[in-house]
């Protein structure tokens, strides 16, 4: 039994660095074999987890010596924060690590949906030349709407404002004389004005009970015509069948998904088969890049934690 036990992918070197100080179980399929990570869980002091890891109930149980969880990304809703503060569990997110390559792949679909030449290379080789049916459309003069803005809405900011995109946000947990607003150019406005005037929305907000659904039919309705939605946030942000009928119906003009209600996705799901839609496999904020980063910040994170509560 260990110290350590990583129940999802990991960067090795960070691994490495865990093993040089403490005991590690390191098995990116243990998520996967829920009664073997019981049995290291009742031994381990620390857990290290991405977002299938569901670390509540039994897991929390089991784990009577854990001290620390760290989080290999920054979404927690995996995680039952409230239980892990009763028990002085330290949960410990890679904060910022990972902010770059969402904003990518925010501003990437956004211009990959609104070009909409992508998808066509079977034709092409076919020796079909659809080019009219293919001529898409320019981000530059378009607007940008970031509901939320926290960090990983600002890097989008960065990227979009360089695109030759305006850019508006919508987040009420920053107030109006935030020098953010200023730094990144961009304005602040209600979420009514921004889903009825966004040429392209992002989402960038946590899965609360506020903002459960949040995009529902009637909002997904009141979207400009022509609109595309793009969504690294959480899952249940998004009222998935309401958006498949809202594409099917060509309401909207697209969207992308890497995050879910259920993950991984369910085969039947309705947003199968449906057309100008984009789906990737919660992979936003994971590149070769990033996880060396959220990787060597949850190590140091765990390995902090540890030190300061030793056995």
């Amino acid at each position: 039994m260990a110290d350590i036990v990583i129940s999802e992918f990991m960067d090795e070197t960070a691994v490495a660095e865990l093993a040089n100080r403490h005991t590690v179980v390191y098995d990116k399929t243990l998520v996967d074999r829920p009664e073997e990570l019981l049995r290291h869980a009742a031994a381990a002091r620390a857990l290290i987890v991405r977002n299938r890891t569901q670390v509540r109930g039994p897991l929390l149980e089991a784990g009577r010596r854990l001290v620390a969880i760290g989080r290999l990304g920054v979404g927690l809703d995996n995680i039952d924060v409230a239980a892990c503060k009763a028990r002085g569990i330290a949960v410990l997110p890679a904060t910022g690590a990972n902010d770059i390559a969402v904003a990518e792949w925010a501003v990437t679909t956004i211009l990959m949906l609104l070009r909409g030449a992508y998808a066509a290379s079977a034709e092409v080789a076919g020796g079909t030349w659809p080019r009219e049916r293919l001529m898409g459309r320019e981000v530059c003069g378009k607007t940008l709407g970031l509901v939320g803005f926290g960090a990983i809405a600002r890097e989008t900011a960065a990227r979009a404002r360089a695109f030759g995109m305006t850019v508006m946000a919508a987040d009420p947990f920053v107030a109006d004389g935030d020098p953010a607003w200023r730094a990144h150019g961009v304005a602040k406005v209600g979420l009514d004005t921004l889903v009825g005037s966004a040429d392209a929305v992002s989402l960038h907000v946590p899965l609360t009970e506020e903002t459960r659904a949040l995009f529902d039919a009637a909002r997904l309705a009141a979207m400009k015509p022509g609109a595309v939605l793009v969504n690294a946030a959480r899952g249940g942000v998004v009222d998935e069948a309401a958006l498949a009928a809202a594409l099917t119906a060509g309401q909207l003009a697209g969207a992308a998904l890497d995050v879910f209600d259920t993950e991984p996705l369910k085969a039947g799901s309705p947003l199968a088969g449906v057309p100008n839609l984009i789906l990737t496999p919660h992979i936003a904020g994971v590149t070769v890049e990033s996880n060396v980063r959220v990787s060597a910040v949850t190590a140091a994170n765990v390995l902090k934690a540890l030190e300061e509560c030793p056995s």
